[in-house]
């Protein structure tokens, strides 16, 4: 049960972020404008304001769980429309260090493939609500507040095209504009102070293209996905588009850029600690040019240690927090917030920054620690590596090891970067106990001289 309709509520940016929020704030608001830069309405393909908008994106198992229940039925319009989606661990194939998690049926459903396609399967149910509006090819100047700076009573906006600045007054504003927000900016500019802030540098870089399949290196499956560690630090993402295409993401970390040319591109596919993606390509037909992302850092803004925070303004999605692509997290991660705003505003109240604040930082920390912990396993990346980030990282390293035969182990980490489970559920004394005599068994094995009769003792 929604609460009482009321006002006007601005979102910036028409990201999946913005639009999951506006979803939610069309139930208990009058009027809703979503404000972007790009022409948004009715485009399937990538557009300049989402730079990483060529390449794969997807909704992590319990990211797919959170937009079905904030939009029921869109898992089924995506399958309608051919969108890939398969079981996270029975038809999506994982590699670390070369070595095959045990494939596994767990019941949870991945979404994957063009963002430009997701996006606009998740804006329609958007653009069909009969009180939301988009301002598409507007720039946002700058928020508007009280002479007191107490309150955020709108935004000033301008249309790209040319034209006067307008103020949109607003009872709620969000901004969804990603990470290059400048709500930061902003709230120092109007007393507040800077934002605190995380970094971690990880000199993410990703190319993706495009091809058409000789033939089928999937069976099943819908994705291949050898992820960089530490002793192979180049990944990659093969994903189906349906039919013969696929999509190909090669990922580098600490400046190794994956090449756009063709030949050096498959280059970089065979020196991949598995054959399977090179295998692929070496005869298919390329689609498109290589698109190129470079992700910097992760960065999380913690608005939740901030002294004091005006009314009226909220930040969601990437402009709170951006995580290393490669966890495939920020979307599920936009729905998360948009369901805790859900929560915040189904009576009809006004949103205390605060308490959301603090609600998202719950609900964050999860994959705040799959990402950053990750990306601490690489000894050049630097950070602060605490007892227990050392500990943790060299016991996943053992548990992705054992997981490679053993299918409850396999479920259960599974379930954990599909952020089902916390991460604290590896460490239960039952799991724990299989990593440890499962590692003692390859200990003993890598120790053990070989018996007569199989070759050589050394």
């Amino acid at each position: 049960m929604t609460g009482a309709r009321k006002g006007t509520a601005v979102v910036l940016g028409a990201s999946i972020a913005g639009l999951f929020v506006a979803h939610v704030l069309a139930r208990v608001h009058t009027r809703v404008v979503l404000v972007d830069r790009d022409e948004v309405v009715g485009t399937d393909t990538a557009r300049r304001g989402v730079p990483q908008g060529h390449h794969v994106h997807g909704l992590l198992a319990n990211g797919q769980l959170m937009a079905e229940d904030l939009m029921p039925g869109l898992k089924h319009d995506l399958l309608e429309n051919g969108v890939p989606m398969g079981d996270l661990g029975g038809q999506l194939r994982w590699y670390f260090n070369g070595r095959r998690l045990a494939p596994v049926r767990t019941g949870l459903v991945v979404i994957g493939g063009d963002r430009a396609i997701l996006e606009h399967h998740v804006r329609r149910r958007v653009v069909e609500l009969p009180n939301t509006e988009f301002r598409q090819g507007t720039d946002i100047v700058s928020l508007v507040h009280d002479d007191a700076a107490a309150r955020v009573t709108g935004v000033r906006v301008q249309p790209r095209a040319g034209g006067p600045e307008e103020v949109v007054d607003a009872d709620l504003v969000i901004d969804a504009s990603g990470r290059g927000s400048r709500t930061p900016v902003w709230l120092d500019a109007m007393g507040y102070g800077r934002v605190p802030e995380e970094t971690v540098r990880i000199g993410l870089s990703y190319t993706t293209r495009r091809f058409r399949l000789r033939s089928n290196p999937f069976g099943s499956d819908v994705s291949v996905n050898p992820v960089a560690t530490p002793d192979h630090p180049r990944g990659a993402f093969l994903t189906t588009l349906g039919g013969d295409r696929c999509a190909v993401s090669l990922t580098g970390v600490l400046g190794d850029t994956p090449p756009g040319d063709l030949d050096d591109f498959l280059e970089f596919a065979r020196s991949l600690p598995v054959p399977d993606v090179y295998e692929a390509l070496r005869d298919a037909e390329p689609l498109n040019d290589a698109a190129t992302f470079k992700f910097p850092a992760s960065v999380r803004r913690r608005y939740e240690a901030m002294d004091r925070l005006p009314a009226g303004l909220l930040v969601v999605g990437d402009a709170a927090c951006t995580f290393n692509p490669v966890y495939g997290q920020g979307m599920t991660m936009a729905a998360l917030q948009a369901r805790v705003l859900r929560d915040h505003v189904a009576d009809g109240a006004a949103p205390s920054p605060r308490e959301f604040y603090r609600a998202t930082r719950r609900a964050l920390d999860p994959a705040w620690s799959i990402a950053t912990g990750g990306d601490l396993a690489f000894p050049a990346v630097e950070g602060r590596r605490t007892p227990l980030v050392r500990f943790v990282n060299g016991y996943l390293d053992r548990l992705r090891h054992a997981a490679h035969d053993d299918v409850r182990l396999s479920e259960a980490f599974l379930r954990v970067i599909g952020l089902v489970d916390p991460p604290e559920k590896l460490l239960t004394p039952r799991l724990a106990l299989r990593v440890l005599r499962r590692g003692a068994k390859r200990d003993r094995a890598h120790s053990e001289p070989t018996r007569i009769g199989q070759g050589p003792i050394p």
